[in-house]
């Protein structure tokens, strides 16, 4: 996956009813597991510097908050 659409990746993601949660944070760069919507099961992990995905993700830790 490429750091130019993370942001859609993990919208249209929430948006199909699945979820996401973060593994690991630095200042620079974030590490998310895509779960299937019952949270249950690593579908895809996102590990990525881009600056947009981090000012989106924010302080939050799954998709739910």
């Amino acid at each position: 996956m490429s750091k130019t659409n993370a942001v859609e990746t993990l919208s249209r993601w929430t948006d199909a009813g699945a979820m996401w949660r973060v593994l690991d944070r630095t200042p620079t760069s974030i590490t998310v597991s895509m779960c299937r919507c019952d949270g249950d099961e690593e579908m895809e992990r996102l590990t990525t510097t881009d600056p947009e995905l981090l000012a989106w993700i924010g302080d939050r830790q799954t998709s739910n908050e």
